[in-house]
């Protein structure tokens, strides 16, 4: 099965190092707690279809390389086959200061086993940053 995924540069790499495994360091539990909880924030607007919202909440390094319209357009193309979300279970959550094609900074890639009306079972990808003001904000998304 191909993998559905967001057509932007930035986000498709932040991704990979997912796939790949980038160098992890241990981090405080709060951290990832943290970014864990933005993560599932950015997915409930997700779920409730507030495209604009999403992106008004992403990280900043995704706002200026993705226009609005773009992402939005993109978050329907992937969402929409699949329907509604009704259950999402916590995978892992790897804390990362580098990832493929991003710049160097704090990042917690999230994944979710996540059971869709028109797909049985799915893996969410979210990879919040850790914005200068200390916020944690998504830079990525995936499902496959």
């Amino acid at each position: 099965m191909k993998p559905v995924a967001l057509p932007f540069r930035f986000i498709v790499a932040t991704m990979l190092a997912a796939a790949i495994g980038g160098p992890a360091w241990a981090q405080e539990p709060e951290s990832v707690t943290d970014a864990q909880e933005a993560a599932e924030r950015w997915l409930a607007q997700l779920d409730a279809g507030n495209y604009a919202g999403t992106w008004r909440d992403a990280a900043a390094s995704l706002r200026s390389t993705v226009p609005q319209a773009q992402f939005e357009a993109a978050l329907r193309q992937a969402r929409t086959p699949l329907g509604s979300a009704s259950d999402r279970a916590l995978k892992s959550a790897t804390y990362h200061t580098a990832l493929p094609g991003a710049p160097d900074g704090q990042y917690v890639v999230i994944q979710y086993t996540t059971r869709f009306a028109n797909k049985e079972q799915a893996v969410e990808t979210v990879t919040p940053a850790r914005e200068q003001d200390g916020s944690w904000r998504v830079s990525g998304y995936v499902v496959q």
